[in-house]
């Protein structure tokens, strides 16, 4: 039985170094381990209760949530921006956070990596991520991290699956999810 691992991307940019991670991870997933990038998350309009009523959920955060329910874990890949975590990325959350109690994120293992342009590889991004999905219900995974700094010079000719040492980190990061899956 393999493990089923949905990826969610908190960079819309077309040329995003955390969505070439995320590509990364889907090529580099150990035998056994399913990587799947949702696509869509600019599409899904900002939570909002008065419209997250049967009948009302826009198309958009049905597709979020049917692509991450039948998931055993979850990864995001988280940039950082003004310091803290990308609002696709947060508004993915939200929406995957409810019913509270109940949304698709309640008890599921799930890890945040990333990279960004600073230093620190967008470590604060990281464990803001990591807050509201504890928050949220989520099996957060603390010891499964991956911060890439400098990934505007690190990437800027290499694909970070062509990288040894990031393909190793994320590799391992991929088997500490695997194993919570299991």
């Amino acid at each position: 039985m393999s493990v089923r691992i949905v990826a969610l991307v908190g960079s819309l940019r077309a040329g995003s170094h955390n969505r070439q991670l995320a590509e990364a991870a889907v090529k580099l997933a150990p035998e056994g381990v399913d990587v799947a990038i949702v696509e869509g998350l600019a599409d899904v309009p900002f939570y909002n209760e008065d419209i997250d009523v049967e009948g009302s959920v826009p198309a958009a955060a049905i597709a979020l949530r049917e692509a991450c329910a039948p998931a055993d874990a979850l990864i995001l890949f988280s940039p950082e921006y003004n310091g803290t975590t990308p609002a696709v990325l947060k508004n993915a959350i939200d929406w995957l956070s409810r019913p509270y109690g109940g949304g698709t994120l309640t008890g599921k293992p799930v890890a945040v990596v990333g990279t960004a342009y600073g230093q620190f590889g967008g470590v604060w991004a990281q464990d803001e991520a990591r807050k509201a999905l504890g928050v949220a219900g989520a099996k957060v995974l603390e010891d499964a991290k991956l911060s890439i700094p400098g990934s505007v010079v690190r990437f800027a000719e290499t694909h970070p699956a062509d990288d040894a040492e990031v393909a190793a980190q994320l590799v391992a990061v991929l088997g500490q999810i695997a194993a919570a899956a299991a």
